[in-house]
């Protein structure tokens, strides 16, 4: 009866063992796969130093995920990050765009009293009533035009995929200094570099 348990202890360990190998293959197979679609994301970067910096997060992050699926890190350590990084992702794509500026009453109307004015030095008579009418007419135009343009703001939008395979877009009146590759977490109703 002893040897008999022996026996299946020694067999339930050795099963655990390479459940755990299999499970940790797998991991690896895993992270190859994300490394190669990362450097190809890396590749289509323009710039040289850009694209430099995307290939060595992504060999970080590459590096971080093989210690993982080789039990390089121990379990509560990789709990606590996946606590403490629920929310984190990679940032797929950075695009800008100029965005149309709204206008006003003030450009309407300073438009059409300037196209009026300048109408009414045209002509004599009944003429110089319609360049007038035709003057106030494209003075309001012009100057909605003009006030749209002096508006208009460049909007950056930032798209995250999250580990947890979500994807999202940010949009920032600003600048927002990432780019694609890099890693990010939420930080309220907006993003950071992690």
């Amino acid at each position: 009866m002893m040897k008999l348990n022996l026996t299946l202890a020694l067999a339930l360990a050795l099963g655990g063992a390479m459940g755990t190998a299999q499970a940790s293959s797998a991991q690896v197979r895993a992270a190859d796969a994300q490394y190669a679609q990362d450097r190809e994301i890396c590749n289509d970067e323009r710039n040289d130093g850009q694209r430099m910096k995307c290939l060595r997060a992504a060999k970080a992050e590459n590096t971080r995920a093989l210690a993982a699926a080789r039990g390089g890190e121990r379990d509560d350590d990789r709990n606590d990050r996946g606590a403490q990084c629920r929310d984190c992702g990679k940032v797929t794509a950075v695009h800008s765009a100029r965005q149309k500026g709204e206008a006003n009453a003030l450009g309407v109307v300073g438009g059409g009293a300037v196209g009026g004015l300048l109408g009414n030095q045209v002509g004599s008579g009944s003429g110089r009533a319609v360049a007038t009418v035709a003057g106030a007419i494209g003075g309001a135009y012009a100057g909605k035009a003009i006030q749209e343009r002096a508006n208009a703001r460049t909007v950056w939008t930032v798209d995250v995929e999250y580990d947890n395979g979500q994807r999202r877009s940010f949009k920032f009146n600003s600048q927002p200094g990432l780019q694609r590759g890099d890693r990010v977490r939420n930080a309220g109703n907006s993003i950071r570099r992690s």
